[in-house]
């Protein structure tokens, strides 16, 4: 196996864990709907806003409407956004490994939710690049968005190492041949085991 060059980190529950229960719990006693029983189009609303085929007009006009939602709009906005929270174990990690590798961002994400967690993490700082799916016009576990990373940000696959939460997405790396790994926050300790085996050094916390 390559020596590993550079990294490729996801975000949501990876350096921020997230939940989206928090946002509908605020929003509720200004919603008509049941945040236990949302339209299924909320799903689909919102992944056209990460997909990049809406922009945030017309993603918070129907929204909105689909959550019959009454209150302030810069309200939803407060709740849509804070559904994030540092992954301490994480940000120890990637401060040991900036100034060692590139460090890059690979993320299903909007704009509403980079503006926010880019502002409030101070981890953010530490990466190099990013490519985002809003922008991208592409989704993981698709493999164009790995192939526009992989352009972007002039790594080698089989140097680099993938880090993500979902199955599908690290599959797809590994297709496409880079190092990928499986995260969960909860056994951080085998992401440093799976790094510390292949010779990255001073990561141990």
């Amino acid at each position: 196996m390559a020596p590993i060059r550079s990294f490729i980190f996801d975000i949501g529950n990876v350096l921020v864990p997230f939940d989206f229960r928090r946002a509908m719990r605020r929003i509720e006693s200004q919603s008509a709907v049941p945040m236990d029983h949302l339209p299924p189009q909320v799903k689909s609303i919102t992944d056209a806003y990460e997909s990049g085929r809406i922009g945030r007009v017309e993603f918070l006009e129907t929204i909105i409407a689909a959550l019959e939602y009454k209150g302030p709009e810069a309200e939803f906005v407060a709740a849509w956004e804070d559904i994030f929270e540092e992954n301490a174990a994480m940000t120890r990690l990637v401060e040991r490994l900036h100034g060692r590798y590139p460090l890059y961002l690979l993320s299903n994400t909007s704009c509403i939710h980079v503006d926010y967690f880019t502002a409030k993490y101070p981890v953010f700082r530490y990466f190099s690049d990013a490519v985002y799916s809003h922008l991208a016009r592409c989704t993981k576990p698709g493999r164009q968005i790995f192939e526009i990373a992989a352009s972007q940000f002039g790594v080698n696959p089989g140097e680099t190492f993938f880090i993500d939460d979902l199955p599908a997405n690290v599959a797809t790396a590994r297709e496409l041949g880079f190092q990928a790994f499986q995260y969960d926050y909860n056994r951080h300790e085998e992401l440093l085991a799976q790094l510390a085996a292949l010779g990255v050094a001073g990561i141990a916390e």
